[in-house]
């Protein structure tokens, strides 16, 4: 029996779908939470419950946690163990790490070229005041965040600016990541790719009501066709990371596509919902044939 484990959430949507394709191509289901994971020097390998990890023949990474958080830093280093032991693992943990944070996303793709609104990054108030001020009205985004979580809009013109930045900081931002705020035009776009190859873009569209277009926040996926030079654009940004599967965020403005991230843990309910697109089974059959058990009895 070949058996996979898929690193996730119990109960989550792609976890379980993840999860339930596996056992249904190799009769094997386990959904590893990293927060029962075990490491022992004695025995020289991680354990969830009494599985062996390294007795695995590979670890599909879909989730690290339920929400993001530095946390996730320390739960990487125990996968890249279990990697450079000679496990198999989707995505590499050091692609991942590449783009888990805000800052670390954000620096590579600005490295590459990749272009973004317009973004400070300090610990220091008076300069996050000053850029608000330059902005005109700014997102403070926490470094570990999805579907908007914790951000939050700061206006250059507000009488309580500092003590607004303050607070923002002292929810535990020591780093604070300030970006101006753009029109988006009712829609930001998920455009994904599966090993390098573009299979697919979502529209995550806005309820009208909410600044931003996430789905916790009221907004609905869409189909979507995107220009040629969205494809090109969100393809160069993965390029940058190299991970197995991903979802590059991008917004169409005035002044051309632009990208927010690229997801370290690629979503694709939206492409399930939008598109009737079965990411789960491409994933899971590409891990398959890279492992060497693409065809089974």
């Amino acid at each position: 029996m070949i058996k996979i484990g898929v690193v996730g959430v119990a109960g989550g949507w792609s976890s379980e779908e993840i999860a339930r394709t596996l056992e249904e191509r190799t009769g094997y289901r386990l959904l590893i939470e990293m927060d029962h994971v075990k490491y022992s020097s004695e025995r020289e390998s991680m354990f969830f419950g009494d599985v062996d990890l390294m007795n695995l023949d590979g670890l599909i990474v879909k989730k690290i946690g339920a929400r993001y958080s530095p946390d996730h830093l320390q739960r990487l280093d125990m996968l890249k163990y279990l990697y450079k032991r000679g496990l198999p693992v989707f995505s590499k943990p050091s692609a991942i790490a590449h783009c888990l944070d805000r800052l670390s996303c954000t620096l590579t793709l600005r490295n590459g070229g990749v272009p973004m609104p317009p973004t400070v990054l300090t610990e220091d108030i008076e300069e996050a005041a000053d850029a608000v001020k330059n902005f005109g009205r700014a997102v403070f985004k926490p470094l570990f965040t999805s579907k908007a979580r914790g951000m939050q809009i700061i206006s250059g013109d507000d009488a309580n600016l500092s003590a607004r930045i303050r607070e923002f900081k002292n929810m535990g931002n020591s780093v604070m990541y300030i970006q101006k705020m753009i029109h988006i035009p009712g829609r930001d776009l998920g455009v994904a790719f599966l090993n390098g190859k573009y299979i697919g873009t979502y529209a995550r569209v806005s309820n009208g009501e909410s600044w931003n277009t996430t789905t916790a926040n009221g907004g609905r996926y869409e189909a979507c066709d995107p220009e040629s030079d969205v494809i090109e654009l969100a393809r160069h940004a993965q390029e940058l990371f190299r991970l197995d599967f991903t979802c590059v965020d991008v917004v169409e403005t005035v002044d051309g596509p632009m990208v927010f991230e690229v997801s370290a843990l690629g979503g694709f309910r939206g492409l399930w919902e939008a598109r009737r697109i079965n990411v789960a089974g491409m994933i899971v059959h590409s891990v398959l044939e890279s492992i060497g058990h693409g065809k089974l009895d």
